[in-house]
This record gives C-alpha cells, sequence and structure tokens, in this order.
C-alpha cells in the first residue's frame, strides 16, 4: 500500500482523531499516573488499558482454574474461556475460513517460531528444497529456520537457505527480486509484517504473487498486531504469530494462527501443560479493547506521530535515520513509518543517548534491537509509538534532540 500524506493531511488526522485520543490514553493507569514521563518502547512492550487489568483481576478473583482437565464450574469455565480465544484470534485477523485454521497459545513470538521450525517445517521439507529466510529482520524470525536447516543436515536431509533480497535504499523485501529467486523448491518463506527497526509494512501483500501459490508463507506479526488491521484474507498467508504483551496482553502469552491450506496440520509437539490461563483471558479483553478503539484509527494515530516525528528530525544534521530516507518528509509519496523511528546521534553513543533521553523523561531502547547479521551492526536509539502517545510528547523530544545537536 502506498500512501501520501502532506504535512497538512498529518495535522489532519492529529485534530480529526484528537478527542478520540485522549479519551483512550486516560484508560492507560500507567501513564496517567506518570505525567512526567513519555513512554516511547510499545515496539518492545505495550502498556496496559485499564480494562485488561480489569479481566485479569476478574479472572483471577471469580474463575481461576486449571483448563481441560476438571469438571467443576470454575474449571468448565476456565475451558470455555480458552477456547472462545481461539475464536476471538480468528475474528480479530480476520479469518474468512476459520474451520479451515487453528489457533495455538505459546509464550510469546518467539516460542511460536521456534514450534513452527521444530515441530512442523521438517515434515514439510525433503532433500534439496528450499526456503527463503529474512537475514536483517529480528533473530527470532532468523534463528530457528538455520536451527531446522542444521538438524535435518545430520539427518542427511540438505535444505537450502535463500537469504530474502532487500532493496538497498528503503531496506524493504525486492519483491522483483524474490520472484526471481523463488522456483519450484522454494517451500517455506519466512517474512515480517512491520520492520522492528526501521518501522516500515514490509508490503507481505506482495510475497505471494513473488513466490508463487504453493509456497508456505510465515508471518511474523510481532509489531503489527494492535498496530494495525491485520488480514488474514488479504494477506494470503498460512501462519502468523504474535506476542501478546505488545498487543496490550499480559506477557507471557502468544498465539500461532495456522491456516490448513499447504503442507500438513500444524500441531506443537510434546505434552500440552497447563496454559497460560490469566494471559489468555487478557489477550480476549485486549482484542476486544483494540477492536472498540479501532485499529484503523490506531494506525493513522501513530502513523502521523511518527511522520511528524521524522519530519523533525530530517532537519536536525546531527542525526542519522534508520531505514528509507524516502518516507522521512511529511509529504513522502511513499509509505509510512508504522510508529517506529530509529535513530543515531553522530557523536554521541546510542547507550548515553538513551540515558540522557531519559534524563529528560523519555524511555526509549538504545542497542542493536535483536536485529539478524545482515541488519544493523551499531546500535541505535528506537523510539516506538502507540495511541497514547501524544503530539506534545514528539514535540518535546524534538526540543531535546535539537538540544544535543
Amino acid at each position: 500500500m502506498t500512501v501520501s500524506r502532506t504535512d497538512g493531511q498529518v495535522s489532519a488526522t492529529i485534530e480529526e482523531l484528537a478527542e478520540w485520543q485522549r479519551a483512550l490514553r486516560a484508560q492507560f493507569p500507567i501513564i496517567t499516573a506518570h505525567p512526567e514521563l513519555a513512554y516511547l518502547d510499545s515496539a518492545a512492550t505495550a502498556q496496559k488499558p485499564q480494562a485488561v487489568l480489569d479481566a485479569v483481576h476478574t479472572y483471577l478473583t471469580t474463575t481461576n482454574a486449571n483448563a481441560g482437565r476438571g469438571t467443576y464450574p470454575w474449571a468448565n469455565r476456565t475451558t470455555a474461556l480458552v477456547e472462545e480465544a481461539r475464536d476471538r484470534v480468528k475474528l480479530f485477523l480476520a479469518d474468512p475460513a476459520p474451520e479451515r485454521s487453528t489457533v495455538h497459545f505459546t509464550s510469546g513470538t518467539t516460542e511460536g517460531l521456534r514450534g513452527v521450525a521444530r515441530d512442523w517445517l521438517p515434515l514439510l521439507l525433503t532433500d534439496g528444497d528450499e526456503i527463503v529466510v529474512p537475514v536483517a529482520d529480528h533473530e527470532a524470525n532468523i534463528a530457528p529456520w538455520l536451527e531446522t536447516q542444521r538438524e535435518l543436515a545430520g539427518q542427511g536431509v540438505h535444505i537450502r537457505v535463500r537469504p530474502m533480497p532487500y532493496q538497498a535504499a528503503s531496506g524493504d523485501y525486492d519483491h522483483t527480486a524474490l520472484a526471481e529467486l523463488a522456483g519450484p523448491r522454494t517451500r517455506f518463506v519466512a517474512v515480517s509484517h512491520v520492520h522492528h527497526v526501521y518501522g516500515a509494512d514490509m508490503n507481505v501483500h506482495r510475497i505471494r504473487r513473488a513466490v508463487g501459490p504453493d509456497a508456505v508463507i510465515c508471518l511474523d506479526a510481532a509489531q503489527s498486531v494492535g498496530h494495525l488491521p491485520v488480514s488474514v484474507a488479504d494477506l494470503d498467508v498460512d501462519f502468523v504469530l504474535f506476542s501478546g504483551h505488545k498487543a496490550m496482553a499480559l506477557p507471557g502469552t502468544g498465539v500461532v494462527w495456522a491456516r490448513r491450506a499447504r503442507g500438513p496440520e500444524f500441531a506443537p509437539g510434546g505434552w500440552a501443560g497447563t496454559p497460560n490461563t490469566v494471559g489468555i483471558a487478557s489477550l480476549t479483553a485486549a482484542l476486544d479493547w483494540l477492536d472498540a478503539a479501532g485499529t484503523d484509527r490506531i494506525e493513522r494515530w501513530i502513523v502521523a506521530l511518527a511522520a511528524r516525528l521524522t519530519e523533525g528530525l530530517r532537519r536536525l544534521d546531527a542525526y542519522e535515520i534508520l531505514g528509507c530516507q524516502a518516507s522521512l518528509a511529511a509529504d513522502s509519496p511513499v509509505q509510512r513509518r508504522q510508529g517506529i523511528v530509529t535513530l543515531r546521534h553522530h557523536a554521541i553513543d546510542s547507550s548515553d543517548l538513551g540515558f540522557i533521553l531519559f534524563s529528560h523523561g523519555f524511555m526509549v531502547r538504545s542497542d542493536q534491537h535483536c536485529q539478524g547479521g545482515a541488519g544493523e551492526r551499531t546500535g541505535s536509539v528506537r523510539v516506538s509509538l502507540h495511541v497514547h502517545n501524544t503530539v506534545e510528547e514528539v514535540d518535546r523530544l524534538l526540543t531535546v534532540l535539537a538540544s544535543l545537536g
């Protein structure tokens, strides 16, 4: 999707959504309790609205039990809660054929990716097959596939790993080069929906056309679910994985949505132990809250804030902004950043810059952001925005950054 936003359009979006945003911000107790602080690290973990906290309290004080094991009312209600949560995930992902898909709960995206790599991918592959791996994305979406390659090689099954091609100027996937790379032995492609460093929507809707109708596509949606609408009907992928804690639920809860279309049915290996029932309860509440708020409006708000931030940053010569340089201006004709802006100061180390920013009340992430081996090797500061963030916070951040120039 390509969008064009002039500075006037960004301001109009902010003005249109201002009252809506103020009402939502007021629903985050940790945010309203600390007006002197600006939480700008939602890509690492999202803060929780009161509705999620209430759902957790209600579950633990009225229903708490194990699922799928007891026959008394609390246990029955918990079992039903888990099953209803699976349906809720399918609805949230706009699953057009829920009877042909499954939802499995994990501790997060990382465990889910490992499960797909360990328990499912070996069943798909035979000697000489190829897989495509996004070597400049999050390490969690790289290491599991390489581990599976090594394990299969030990069994005499040799799989070729093809690095995902990227556009040098933008950091986006190079869909033309991918189409040339993919062939009849390309069985599996791992991709990210939103890049966790560059903030770009990676145009996953183009992947299916590039790799053809038969290759399995596994989507890391950790940075998109909860931040923008995610429709499996539109994306035509086979797996969607995300972490509850980045979608306003509790930590320790993740999702693997799997479509039964290409390859064997996904079934996690090993004995299914006690699920994180309170985490699952929080996830249902978080998805309800996000739907009520409107993920389309959440996306518009954080994209507008990111545009305001990059427009200001590009005027500061002391800083380098990572990712597509064509997306910095407010009137950029290319896809805007999805609430993630990563930068470096030319003279101040990123760790030091992180400490300096916190001294001014800004909480950001400053390191290498778990990027894969083909990605950035030098630390940087990542600013990640969400619906509770304000124009005033962005403008104040720009003022502080300018003072360090």
